[in-house]
């Protein structure tokens, strides 16, 4: 089942990074906290504007992006 739903793009939110549910949480500030050793709980305590399938959808999205696939975020318009 892919969260990849979950994972956006707009210019007007973090100069159009790839957020989490158009949220100002950037995909790559979230695998660098779990690259970091933070535990998926320690993340969801710090921002809990976060869920679970959120870190997930991060995931997905940096695995497909290393494998060298093209991912497009879906547009929060």
């Amino acid at each position: 089942m892919s969260r990849l739903d979950r994972i956006t793009s707009d210019p007007g939110i973090c100069h159009g990074q790839p957020v989490v549910r158009g949220l100002r949480y950037p995909v790559s500030m979230l695998l660098d906290l779990m690259a970091a050793g933070m535990s998926v709980e320690e993340i969801l305590d710090d921002y809990p504007d976060l869920e679970g399938d959120d870190l997930l959808a991060a995931l997905e999205y940096g695995a497909l992006a290393a494998s060298g696939h093209t991912v497009v975020p879906v547009s929060a318009a």
